[in-house]
């Protein structure tokens, strides 16, 4: 089963940046050939996909984080990071990476079976 590990949240003024990261740790090769997505659930709401990336790199996002956000990924370090600029107030959530469904240019949410803790991500005004 993947496991993974998301890091780089805090807390950080509107208009600030941050990048998160998301490393796999075991069953590697499961994580390498898989799309990604990253996900975030904000207090009160469901956890929503905003971002997602395919094993190609063809990449979509969320129209809130549209032109914001942009998603990649290190084939060789097992890792998927989350560059946010321009953050918003609403920004603020639990981020968390996990799988995704890539089919027919579409991204469609899932997961490896679990969750990982996710990255506390506040945006102050």
């Amino acid at each position: 089963q993947v496991q993974v590990v998301e890091s780089g949240g805090g807390l950080v003024q509107a208009g600030g940046s941050l990048r998160l990261s998301c490393a796999a740790s075991a069953a590697g090769s499961t994580f390498s050939i898989n799309a990604i997505g990253w996900y975030r659930q904000a207090p009160g709401k469901q956890r929503e996909l905003v971002a997602a990336i395919s094993r190609g790199n063809s990449t979509n996002y969320a129209d809130s984080v549209k032109g914001r956000f942009t998603i990649s990924r290190d084939f060789d370090k097992n890792t998927v990071y989350l560059q946010m600029n321009s953050l918003k107030p609403e920004d603020t959530a639990d981020y968390y990476c996990n799988a995704a469904v890539y089919v027919s240019g579409r991204f469609y949410p899932a997961d490896f079976g679990s969750w990982g803790q996710g990255t506390q991500v506040t945006v102050s005004s």
